[in-house]
């Protein structure tokens, strides 16, 4: 499409919908295109000169199917953000086009006994405030919180706190059923049951416009977040394997930081923890007295301890997971991360020699969960010390080498990064739901190879 011909269908469809909260400044439009790619160095070369030509805030699903509609007749890209907290470029478009900000769309449509429904731009804290007071939270949730939404966990995040009980988000039992739109010029609303539903999991928003989304919910904790301090990086681990693998503990979270990572936590207890090994984690009141016992067992001294309504400003939950790297690369820019995957029956022994065979380059950042069959392993978001990315590809097949699974964080394509395959069935997902190839165009390679894979039955059509 020539750039009149695309100037010209954007003024239509805003002519089309004159109502509805636009944004045109050149600068609204372009902030509204930004995620956190830049975690990745080599990401922020490729996606820094990307943006949408438009966005738009529709406040109820009648205007965002007008959206879709008018969009899909003139055949403009489309991309749906939420709390714009990915680290991957999810969101940000490779051919212009439409930003649809669904911030709006945030409300709880239904409360259920271990379960919700809520619309995907609800953000996540506020979607948890609403359970609690039922005796309910999240089972998942990452380090974001307070920002990411419900339908941006759901379209592009993994795990988070809570994953050490209940597994990865794609874990099943997590969700239950979404509820979609097509990208058509007339849209149709389709609900899909688990395991289905998982079809548009971690797709980037490519094969479906997600509106609602049903979770199944875990007992309400009150929470004691803490961070531990050791002298030497196995100590800290056995601490935190120790913890992860106590049945009758309870807890919602367990990472190891190796030195000098707490060193960036400058607004914690710099004193107390500058070149330290630390452990976050979060345990249940009525298992947080048996800490200290297991504590001295390993060496370890006891630092900071929050009652969950008692700290104030930041939760120790966002020194994890990804904001880890967040806190670090506010410290020096210099950094970047890697997202590691270890397995479950020696991850111990692999983080200990992944640890002294990259030391000094490579920055443990240990986080501890249960994989899709409820093992207990660990995956790891480690920080290194980038110099160039052939180095970076060199550091990344030493952990496979060494049978490390790596999720690439430093790739645009859906099925380069933790997908790891061509999946027929998400490419036929997209050719049921987006059969013009508008939504989040260019990243879902399979798209270009479809007619060459097996036929799947999707929605009972045949997409591919």
């Amino acid at each position: 499409m020539s750039d009149s011909i695309r100037q010209s269908a954007l003024s239509a469809v805003v002519a089309a919908l004159p109502a509805l909260d636009w944004i045109k400044e050149a600068p609204k439009v372009k902030r509204l295109s930004r995620d956190f790619h830049w975690f990745s160095p080599i990401l922020k070369n490729q996606l820094d000169d990307k943006f949408a030509e438009l966005a738009v805030r529709p406040r109820d699903e009648e205007e965002l199917a007008a959206v879709v509609a008018a969009c899909a007749a003139q055949r403009l890209p489309l991309n749906i953000r939420g709390g714009g907290t990915g680290n991957y470029g999810q969101l940000i478009p490779l051919h212009g086009g439409v930003m649809v900000d669904i911030t709006k769309l945030n409300a709880v449509v239904e409360m259920g006994k271990g379960s919700v429904r809520a619309q995907a731009g609800i953000r996540l804290g506020d979607l948890e405030a609403y359970t609690r007071p039922f005796g309910w939270e999240l089972r998942c949730m990452p380090s974001t919180w307070r920002l990411a939404t419900l339908g941006g966990l759901f379209g592009g995040g993994f795990g988070g706190v809570g994953s050490i009980n209940y597994g990865p988000l794609a874990a099943p039992g997590n969700v239950l059923s979404v509820r979609i739109m097509t990208m058509e010029e007339t849209p149709r609303i389709i609900t899909l049951k688990a395991p289905e539903a998982m079809l548009l999991h971690h797709a980037y928003g490519s094969n479906g416009i997600v509106l609602e989304i049903e979770l199944a919910l875990a007992p309400c904790h009150h929470w004691i977040e803490r961070l531990d301090s050791f002298s030497d990086f196995a100590s800290a681990m056995a601490f935190a394997d120790a913890l992860a693998r106590s049945p009758g503990l309870v807890k919602r979270q367990v990472a190891v930081m190796a030195a000098p990572i707490a060193d960036y936590f400058t607004d914690l207890a710099p004193e107390q923890i500058s070149g330290k090994h630390v452990v976050i984690s979060v345990v249940g009141s009525e298992s947080d007295a048996l800490l200290p016992a297991l504590l001295t067992q390993h060496g370890g001294q006891s630092v900071l301890r929050y009652s969950d309504d008692q700290h104030e400003g930041h939760s120790l939950i966002e020194y994890c997971w990804n904001h880890t790297t967040l806190q670090a690369l506010k410290i020096d820019k210099t950094l970047t991360y890697l997202q590691t995957a270890y397995a479950p029956d020696n991850y111990r022994q692999q983080v200990l020699d992944m640890e002294q065979r990259l030391n000094g380059e490579v920055i443990s950042h240990i986080e501890f969960l249960r994989d899709m069959n409820g093992a207990l392993t660990c995956s790891g978001l480690p920080l290194v010390r980038y110099s160039d990315e052939h180095r970076l590809n060199n550091i990344m097949q030493t952990y496979r080498d060494n049978g490390v699974k790596i999720n690439n964080p430093h790739v645009l394509h859906i099925e380069e990064g933790k997908q790891g395959m061509i999946r027929p069935d998400v490419v036929a997902m997209k050719c049921a739901f987006d059969p013009h190839n508008l939504l989040n165009p260019g990243k879902l390679r399979g798209w270009d190879v479809r007619e060459t894979l097996p036929d799947v039955k999707i929605n009972g059509v045949t997409a591919v």
